[in-house]
């Protein structure tokens, strides 16, 4: 296994980290009530998904 060297510098590796950025998650809109939703996943005010109706959703929700 690679063993470095050096030790790296501080801003060196504060660099190669300005990198490691998070992407917002992508909402879509609900097909039925039009609200915001995380795609794949049940719609937090209605619970719908892929044309069905989930009561799971909306009690875990409240």
């Amino acid at each position: 296994m690679a063993v470095p060297k050096r030790k790296m510098s501080r801003s060196n590796t504060r660099a190669r980290r300005s990198q490691w950025k998070a992407t917002p998650a992508t909402l879509s809109s609900c097909p039925q009530c039009k609200a915001p939703r995380l795609s794949h996943q049940a719609c937090r005010s209605c619970g719908a998904y892929d044309g069905r109706t989930y009561s799971e959703a909306i009690r875990s929700e409240a």
